[in-house]
């Protein structure tokens, strides 16, 4: 009896902020965008976020060749990405994540490319205990990519030259990956990220009174998760359309509470509304100061992919 195709939680790698070039390791791009796997059976492709949210709606382009592969069945894991310039940009995705409805994905004119960087399943062989090289490498050699779909190349050493060239370029950063490493489900430091810029997610706490000619909202109050406690981060008034600041302000409206979320106070308390803690947005930001607060932060979008829950400081 083979091994099934299925959902499995994926692999996620572990901040660290030590760049190295070590024998053993794998040096690939760190993408600006949604994770996904996908997952076929008989020829039938389903594409799930890490969190099993389905996926098939937001980008039906992908559908198509994946299910056009060689193999009959397979668990594949990558990144779903949209451009801006040379640049992977999750605002820019941000137009596609929030729709499920196919035809109007489509129509968004948002192109988005899937790059594939693992391989879990192929025909009836469960392939996670395997070394990741092996399983890159069947993966390049068992599949057919062209655009939309993409093979997330590597690099075997020089890391922290691969790094320094990777922020110069202006990208996310760099995962750092042991060649010989099983899949396995959850955080790992099997993998690490190197980051060049400061951003991740936070839980929407709240909002401030909107000033001047800005409608809807001021600012996100924003935060963390910390030994079960959402602990304050930070106001975060930049980064919104007018088209965001509505949507957003909608969403808000149905999530309003009196009861404040955070375990601390937040100051000053004037022009202040609650939310229930549901809501995840990226948010980029220059770095911590030293009470614990994001300076300049930046609002990147809403992210349906982790659970508010999930969220804890990872800087």
């Amino acid at each position: 009896m083979g091994a099934e195709p299925r959902w499995v939680e994926p692999m996620l790698a572990t901040l660290t902020h030590e760049p190295f070039s070590r024998e053993g390791w794998l040096f690939e791009s760190k993408f600006d965008g949604e994770r996904c796997l996908a997952v076929c059976s008989a020829g039938r492709v389903h594409l799930y976020s890490r969190n099993r949210k389905p996926l098939d709606g937001a980008y039906p382009e992908l559908i198509e060749p994946l299910a056009g592969q060689p193999a009959r069945s397979f668990v594949a894991d990558g990144e779903i990405v949209a451009f801006e310039g040379e640049l992977t940009s999750f605002s820019r995705l941000q137009q596609r994540m929030q729709i499920r409805v196919p035809q109007q994905a489509l129509a968004s004119r948002i192109p988005v490319f899937y790059y594939l960087f693992d391989l879990l399943f192929l025909n009836d062989e469960d392939l996670r205990n395997k070394p990741l090289a092996e399983r890159k490498r069947l993966l390049e050699a068992k599949f057919r990519f062209a655009d939309p779909l993409r093979f997330t190349t590597h690099r075997e050493t020089a890391g922290e030259v691969y790094y320094a060239e990777a922020c110069k370029k202006g990208w996310e950063g760099l995962i750092a990956k042991r060649a010989a490493s099983p899949y396995v489900s959850g955080r790992s430091r099997d993998w690490l990220k190197f980051k060049c810029v400061n951003q991740q997610e936070f839980v929407i706490g709240g909002y401030t009174d909107p000033q001047g000619a800005r409608a809807e909202f001021g600012a996100l109050l924003v935060g963390y998760y910390e030994g079960g406690k959402l602990r304050y981060a930070g106001k975060v008034g930049t980064g919104f359309t007018d088209e965001t600041l509505r949507g957003l302000a909608r969403r808000l409206a149905a999530l309003r509470t009196e009861a404040p979320p955070f375990s601390e106070p937040v100051l000053p308390r004037r022009g202040l509304h609650w939310v229930k803690p549901e809501l995840v947005a990226e948010i980029g930001f220059t770095e911590w100061t030293g009470g614990g607060k994001l300076r300049h932060p930046r609002f990147l979008g809403l992210r349906t992919d982790k659970a508010a829950r999930e969220v804890v400081r990872e800087g």
